[in-house]
């Protein structure tokens, strides 16, 4: 059974950080794009980053890129998203995705989902 399960989410002041980190099981997370997606109240789910299984490489929503930084840790079966210099634009529940192979900015890309977490901006 695959299962990712994401904390770090919380409180904090605009212009802060804060590290989300996304625990996986059932899957390898150097074999799947994994990515993270976003959803504040009344608004559809949005891409934020991935990083793809192949290269490695980070993409980044123009909203949020220069200010948060994808990266994944193999041995712990790990993907974060580190956000600095944040926004109360930035407040939603954060999910953590995977999809096996290719790649994708679309939610309906995505095969397995996180349950979220909040993630709040105060100003």
């Amino acid at each position: 059974q695959v299962q990712l399960v994401e904390s770090g989410g919380g409180l904090v002041q605009a212009g802060g950080s804060l590290r989300l980190s996304c625990a996986a099981s059932g899957l390898t997370v150097s074999s799947n794009t994994m990515g993270w997606f976003r959803q504040a109240p009344g608004k559809e789910r949005e891409f934020v980053a991935l990083i793809t299984w192949s290269s490695g490489r980070e993409y980044y929503a123009d909203s949020v890129k220069g200010r948060f930084t994808i990266s994944r840790d193999s041995a712990k079966n790990a993907v974060y998203l580190q956000m600095n210099s944040l926004k109360p634009e930035d407040t939603a529940v954060y999910y953590c995705a995977a999809r096996d192979g290719v790649f994708g900015t679309r939610a309906r890309d995505y095969d397995f989902w996180g349950q979220g977490t909040q993630v709040t901006v105060s100003s």
